[in-house]
C-alpha cells in the first residue's frame, strides 16, 4: 500500500493507521465507482492509490473527512481529468466526466450498483478460480498485494501477476461492467458466493504452513459477504453464506489453545463461543428462509452449523437432525467430502459402529485418495471403538497427508497417545 512521506514517528504512525483502516472501508467503493468512469480496472486502481497518496499527505494534518469516499473519489476523479487535458484523443472522455460534477458525491443507489458491478466483475467465469479469489480480495477486499501474499503464503511477485494478468484477461476479452442479465444471473452469482466461501475456509482452516486459522481471511470474507448481502437482499443463498460463515466464525476463538494448538469441536470451551455472532448467524438464515424459496446448499450448511452453534452442549446437539440435513444437501450438491461428514453424523446419532461402515463404504471413492480427513475421521471413530492399534495407523497416515503443521502435530499426538490394544 503506498505510503505518505512524513517521518516515522508514534504520532503520525497512528494517524497514518487510521488513514490506511479507512481505505480499507472505502476503496472497494472508490474503485468501483473509477471503473465505471474509465472503464479500465488498471486505470481505476492506480487513481485510487493517488488519492490514497494525496490522503496520507493530508488527512494527517486536516483531520479524516466527513465523508472520505468521497473526498477521494474526488481526488482521483481530478486527477483522471488533469491526465486526460494531457491527451488530446481522450477529450470526448474528459468531457463526460468532468460533467459528472466531481466535487459532489455520487447517490447511494449509484454506489451501491458500482460496487456490485465490481464483484461480478471480480469474479467472471473468464477468469481462473485463482484469478477471481485474488482480484476479489484485491479490488473488493483492499487488501494490498503483500497481504494478499502472506494470507497465502505465496511470494508477492506471484499475486502481482496474478493480478495483472487477471486484469489482462478482462481487458481481452472485453468484459463489460455490468451486473448480469436475470438469465445469466444464478451461475454467474454462484461464482461469487464460492470464491468468497473459499477465502473464509482458507481462514477457517489453513491448506497449509504453520498456522491452524488465518483469522484475516475469515473476516474479509465475512465482510465481503455482508457487502452482498446489503447489494443483494433477495437472494437467499448470499443470506445462507453469511449466516454459514457467522456461525463457523463465533467459534474461532475457542478453536485454539494458548499455544497455537488446535480444538476440536467437542473439547471446545463454548463459554468462549461469540454469542452475538450466533445471534446475527441465525438472524441471516431466518432472512434466507423467509424468502421464501427451498434451501440452497449455503444455507443448508448454515442449518448444519445452526445445530452446533445454538446446542448448549456437545452432550445436546441434534445429531439425527444433522444426518437428516447432510441427506438433503448430499441430494443437491452430491459429494464424498459431504458423504465423509455425513458420516461423522452418523457416528455420533446411531453409534460408532454405524459411522464406521459408513466411513468404510467412501474408502474406495478416488477423489478421497490422498485427503487427510478420510483416515483422520476413520482413527477417531475406531478409538472410539476401543480399536486403538488400528486408529493410530489411521492417525499416522492422517498426519503424513496433511499440509498444514498444526493439524500434522495434532494428529500424531492422538497417535502417540493411543494406548495399546
Amino acid at each position: 500500500m503506498a505510503r505518505g512521506t512524513r517521518g516515522p514517528g508514534p504520532h503520525c504512525v497512528t494517524k497514518h493507521d487510521a488513514v490506511e483502516a479507512v481505505w480499507r472501508i472505502e476503496s472497494s467503493r472508490v474503485i468501483a465507482t473509477l471503473v465505471r468512469l474509465t472503464g479500465d480496472i488498471g486505470q481505476a486502481e492506480d487513481l485510487a492509490q493517488e488519492a490514497l497518496v494525496a490522503a496520507l499527505e493530508q488527512w494527517p494534518d486536516s483531520g479524516i473527512p466527513k465523508n472520505p469516499g468521497a473526498w477521494l473519489t474526488t481526488v482521483a476523479k481530478r486527477k483522471a481529468i488533469d491526465g486526460w487535458r494531457r491527451k488530446s484523443t481522450l477529450r470526448d472522455k474528459y468531457h463526460s466526466i468532468a460533467n459528472e460534477a466531481p466535487d459532489a458525491a455520487a447517490p447511494d443507489d449509484l454506489i451501491r450498483d458500482d460496487l456490485l458491478r465490481l464483484v461480478f466483475i471480480s469474479c467472471h467465469p473468464v477468469l481462473t478460480q485463482e484469478a477471481r479469489v485474488t482480484l476479489t480480495l484485491r479490488l473488493v477486499g483492499g487488501l494490498s498485494t503483500e497481504e494478499i501474499a502472506r494470507a497465502f503464503l505465496v511470494p508477492s511477485p506471484t499475486i502481482g501477476q496474478r493480478v495483472t494478468r487477471a486484469k489482462r484477461t478482462l481487458a481481452a476479452a472485453k468484459v463489460p461492467f455490468e451486473v448480469p442479465d436475470p438469465r445469466e444471473l444464478t451461475e454467474r452469482l454462484a461464482a461469487v458466493l464460492e470464491v468468497i466461501y473459499l477465502i473464509f475456509n482458507e481462514g477457517y482452516a489453513a491448506t497449509a504452513g504453520e498456522d491452524w486459522m488465518r483469522p484475516g481471511l475469515t473476516r474479509e470474507a465475512l465482510r465481503l459477504g455482508r457487502i452482498l448481502a446489503n447489494l443483494m437482499p433477495r437472494e437467499p443463498e448470499v443470506h445462507g453464506l453469511v449466516a454459514l460463515m457467522e456461525f463457523q466464525a463465533s467459534r474461532m476463538a475457542a478453536r485454539t489453545g494458548p499455544d497455537g494448538s488446535p480444538i476440536l469441536l467437542n473439547d471446545q470451551d463454548r463459554t468462549r463461543w461469540d454469542r452475538l455472532q450466533i445471534g446475527r448467524g441465525v438472524a441471516s438464515l431466518a432472512r434466507a428462509d423467509a424468502l421464501g424459496r427451498a434451501r440452497g446448499p449455503y444455507t443448508l450448511q448454515a442449518a448444519l452449523a445452526a445445530c452446533h452453534a445454538t446446542a448448549p452442549s456437545a452432550a445436546k446437539t441434534d445429531w439425527h437432525l444433522i444426518v437428516a440435513l447432510y441427506d438433503a444437501l448430499a441430494a443437491l450438491n452430491p459429494s464424498p467430502v459431504i458423504d465423509l461428514n455425513r458420516a461423522v453424523a452418523v457416528s455420533m446419532a446411531s453409534g460408532p459402529d454405524a459411522g464406521l461402515l459408513a466411513v468404510d463404504r467412501l474408502a474406495g471413492i478416488g477423489a478421497l485418495a490422498g485427503y487427510h480427513l478420510l483416515p483422520a475421521v476413520r482413527g477417531d471413530i475406531l478409538a472410539r471403538l476401543g480399536r486403538w492399534g488400528e486408529a493410530r495407523a489411521e492417525f499416522e497416515r492422517a498426519a503424513s497427508l496433511t499440509r498444514n503443521e498444526r493439524e500434522r502435530a495434532m494428529l500424531q499426538a492422538r497417535a502417540d497417545g493411543a494406548p495399546a490394544d
